[in-house]
């Protein structure tokens, strides 16, 4: 198998985790599921929904550039680059400062695609 398809595939992965994470946090952020994915209260999640939407939109957008750095082909190495980054380092933040299993839901799988994006272009 062609390794660039094995990064677009693993790129691919990331974007769609990302497409979930905006489904979870726009959502579901106050649903059975949100509540349980995220381990919160009704009461937390009812003060913080307007906050999680918000995040979940960016998630979208990371998912976005990454599905266009795909369909770009080789034209699209700088998306990918650029929203993988963005990935690695909101997961390490987010693994500082809410959940250390952030860093293994968003920023290994992110850090992986960076490294397979770099690595199939030289």
């Amino acid at each position: 198998v062609h390794m660039a398809m094995i990064t677009d595939l693993v790129v691919l992965l990331v974007a769609l985790l990302h497409g979930y994470f905006l489904i979870l946090e726009m959502f579901l952020w106050d649903k059975p599921m949100g509540l349980k994915v995220f381990g919160h209260s009704k009461e937390q999640a009812a003060t913080t929904k307007v906050l999680a939407s918000n995040q979940g939109l960016y998630n979208g957008f990371i998912a976005v550039g990454l599905l266009v750095g795909i369909f770009q082909g080789a034209a699209g190495y700088d998306f990918k680059l650029y929203f993988l980054a963005c990935v690695v380092v909101a997961g390490i933040y987010g693994a500082a400062t809410a959940n250390r299993k952030i860093l293994f839901v968003q920023a290994l799988p992110g850090a992986i695609g960076l490294l397979l994006v770099l690595f199939a272009n030289h």
